[in-house]
C-alpha cells in the first residue's frame, strides 16, 4: 500500500492553485492540529506534521514542480533497455587509411630519430653509467 501523495492529504486536485491549497491547509489545520482536535496527542501530531509537510512542498512552486516530476517516474512503467549485442565488425576503408597512416607517422619518426643520431655521431647504443660501475 502506497502512502497518499500531498495532493490526497490536502484534499485537493492536482492541478489546485496556491488560493485552493491554502484554504484546504487551513482547514485541515483546524482539525488536526494536537491542540484542536479529539485525536490522541501522538495521532494528532503525525497528522499535523505530514500537513504541514504537504503544504511547505506544495505552495513552493520549484519544490512542487520536482514533487510532481518525482510522482510522474514513479507512475511510469519501468522499461527494461535491452542492450545492444558486442559484434565485430570489420574495419571500414577510413579505418584502416587511419592506420595507415598511424603506422607512416611512427616508423617516419623511428627514422628521422635514428637518422639524426647518427648523422651528429652520436652513439646509437650507449650503456648508463651504472651499468659500467657494475662491471
Amino acid at each position: 500500500m502506497t502512502a497518499p501523495s500531498h495532493y490526497q492529504r490536502l484534499g485537493v486536485p492536482d492541478h489546485a492553485d496556491a488560493d485552493e491549497l491554502r484554504q484546504a491547509f487551513r482547514r485541515l489545520s483546524k482539525r488536526y492540529h494536537p491542540d484542536t482536535t479529539a485525536l490522541p496527542p501522538a495521532a494528532a501530531a503525525v497528522a499535523f506534521e505530514q500537513l504541514q509537510l504537504a503544504y511547505s512542498v506544495l505552495s513552493d512552486p520549484q519544490q512542487r514542480r520536482l514533487y510532481d516530476a518525482s510522482r510522474q517516474l514513479e507512475a511510469a512503467p519501468q522499461q527494461q533497455v535491452a542492450l545492444p549485442n558486442q559484434v565485430r565488425r570489420p574495419l571500414s576503408g577510413g579505418e584502416w587509411l587511419a592506420l595507415l597512416l598511424l603506422l607512416v607517422a611512427a616508423v617516419f619518426a623511428l627514422v628521422l630519430g635514428v637518422g639524426l643520431a647518427w648523422l651528429r655521431g652520436a652513439d646509437l647504443m650507449q650503456w648508463p653509467s651504472w651499468w659500467l660501475e657494475a662491471r
